[in-house]
């Protein structure tokens, strides 16, 4: 069983070096990795080697999801042309493809509406008449936070002018306690005064 796997792993490995020696293409990724949010939107791109003389109904480009040994169609480009019917359903509507650059080598799509189940492996093929070529990309797409961050109660400070009303009235107050204690004081000692004179008529000139 082991040596079955063996042999059927080396001829996975010489089918893949036959294609790499045969490839005169050079697809590459613009980015390895790609980080997001759900229900957000992502741009995946590629280059690839052209020629000044390239026609677009020469290329041919074929856009995978890989997610656990299955893969999913993302993007059908036949003779320049994009057949949509080979896109899977749980891509439909979702991908938008920027015809415009793609004569300067580059595959741009632009995956909409992102969902949790998108994260995987991007696979990219591009077959010109010049040979073929594939680089893959990885997409991680995390759920957005559910609640936001509490924010801080504001506290508003008072303004200036109660603390100076404060000081003003609290300084009053005082003002007239000390009034109050001292008329208190003077009253109290002219009636002192008026009881003694009454007591001694005689001191009284």
């Amino acid at each position: 069983m082991v040596q079955s796997v063996s042999s059927h792993m080396k001829m996975i490995f010489r089918i893949l070096l036959l294609i790499n020696l045969i490839s005169c293409v050079s697809v590459k990724v613009t980015q390895t990795s790609y980080q997001a949010e759900k229900n957000h939107n992502i741009t995946l791109e590629w280059t690839f080697t052209t020629k000044p003389d390239m026609s677009i109904t020469s290329v041919n480009t074929l856009c995978s999801l890989f997610i656990n040994y299955k893969h999913f169609f993302l993007f059908h480009l036949h003779d320049g042309v994009e057949v949509s019917k080979s896109q899977d359903q749980w891509f439909s509507g979702r991908v938008q493809f920027d015809k415009d650059v793609l004569r300067e080598g580059r595959i741009r799509l632009e995956l909409s509406r992102l969902r949790t189940e998108d994260s995987g492996l991007y696979l990219c093929e591009v077959n010109t008449d010049d040979g073929w070529g594939s680089d893959t990309c990885r997409l991680n797409v995390t759920a957005a936070a559910d609640h936001p961050e509490p924010q801080r109660p504001t506290v508003i400070p008072e303004p200036e002018s109660q603390g100076w009303i404060g000081l003003y009235v609290g300084l009053g107050l005082t003002a007239a306690a000390v009034l109050l204690v001292t008329l208190c004081f003077a009253l109290s000692r002219g009636f002192t005064k008026s009881t003694d004179e009454t007591k001694n008529p005689s001191s009284v000139v």
